[in-house]
């Protein structure tokens, strides 16, 4: 009769044809059972909507019918739990000009980390649309609540345009401990995550799959030794894909920020972000506009470079607060491109941040459980 090790053995040349390793490797495998000539092999997927699953499972099936042509299997689908997430991928630090690894992570289930990390509110800004401003904002947001005496934590999810650690003059790696990463801090005090930090060249392209992409985002937040923070804040990427689906199911958010432009056109996409917070039920603490405007240095008049302001509309529609307008600052650009944006005056931005601050929600949504149980079968 065969045994357990000789099919995952007889597996190991199967391959996720997305990630290019094999499933044994990555930990896809997650049961296998022999009883007399049946065998039944359970599959663990990124996501059920895979369209590579019924692939991989005929992959299995042919592969233990060569093994063994007496053998009759079964192949489970079932979805990846966060914690298998968690431990698919991590990055690994790579050379110069070289992308970084992946490999199969080793950390201990949970992360030690988990057990020391109090964070008393989790603010995700999302702007649906690239090019608006959504990082500046996220740290114009950072600063001033650090100002306002919190300790403030800046996650930068944004795994394939990362830019945080630059608008806040940060290059060094992070620290590792038995318990976790150790955020570099900035300063004033403030600990920033991002992928830039594990790279030796920050000009080094990212270029991920979606499960990569959202295996990073999992072990910054579960494997980082945040400790203690009155408000992490997690700067999304643009658009409502994969990344943002992370945040928004897999984080105890207490809500989100919006970000949009005068335009209409970023009105729209932004539009789209807020109903997709809406299908999640992640609750909306408000609308901020960025670049609304510039203003006059000799007659202090407001130019609107961008057209008309479409912010109070926008808010209209989503039902949600306008929580204020933000403009267009040549002495912000200089300093975010310095590394100096917690040197930047930022007096415009204190009573947005005292908006958010006073609207968000006090209690953390729990994020929904991932479905363990298999989906579907193949045989």
């Amino acid at each position: 009769m065969a045994t357990r090790e000789q099919i995952l053995e007889a597996l190991k040349n199967v391959k996720d044809p997305e990630l290019g390793r094999g499933i044994v490797e990555l930990g896809m495998v997650r049961s296998v059972e022999v009883t007399g000539e049946q065998v039944e092999v359970t599959l663990a997927l990124t996501t059920m909507a895979c369209p590579l699953k019924n692939h991989m499972a005929n992959d299995i099936v042919a592969a233990i019918a060569a093994f063994d042509p007496a053998l009759q299997t079964k192949v489970k689908l079932a979805e990846m739990t966060a914690a298998e997430k968690g431990r698919l991928i991590r990055p690994r630090t790579a050379a110069p000009g070289q992308a970084p690894e992946h490999v199969t992570a080793s950390a201990p289930e949970p992360s030690p980390a988990q057990e020391f990390n109090h964070v008393k509110k989790i603010i995700a800004v999302l702007s649906g649309k690239g090019g608006v401003g959504k990082s500046s904002v996220s740290s114009l947001l950072a600063v001033a609540l650090r100002r306002q005496g919190q300790s403030v934590g800046i996650l930068d999810a944004d795994i394939t345009g990362p830019s945080i650690p630059r608008l806040f003059g940060l290059s060094a790696q992070p620290k590792v401990t038995p318990l976790g990463l150790m955020p570099p801090v900035s300063s004033t005090g403030i600990k920033v995550m991002s992928i830039n930090l594990l790279l030796s060249d920050e000009d080094v392209p990212i270029i991920w799959r979606g499960p990569l992409i959202t295996g990073a985002i999992q072990q910054f937040w579960s494997s980082v030794l945040w400790e203690t923070l009155d408000t992490l804040i997690i700067d999304l990427p643009p658009g409502t894909s994969d990344a943002t689906l992370t945040v928004m199911n897999g984080m105890p958010l207490n809500g989100i920020v919006l970000v949009t432009s005068p335009q209409d056109l970023a009105g729209m996409v932004v539009r789209k972000a807020g109903a997709m917070a809406r299908m999640l039920e992640v609750p909306i603490i408000g609308l901020v506009e960025n670049m609304s405007y510039v203003q006059c240095p000799d007659c202090g008049k407001e130019i609107e470079v961008f057209g008309p302001s479409n912010a109070e509309q926008t808010a209209q529609t989503l039902g949600v607060p306008l929580l204020g307008r933000v403009p267009l600052d040549p002495e912000l650009a200089v300093k975010c491109d310095s590394g100096q944006i917690e040197a930047y005056s930022g007096e415009g931005f204190e009573p947005i941040a005292a908006a958010i601050a006073l609207l968000t929600p006090e209690e953390q949504r729990k994020p929904p459980e991932l479905s363990a149980e298999p989906a579907c079968q193949t045989r």
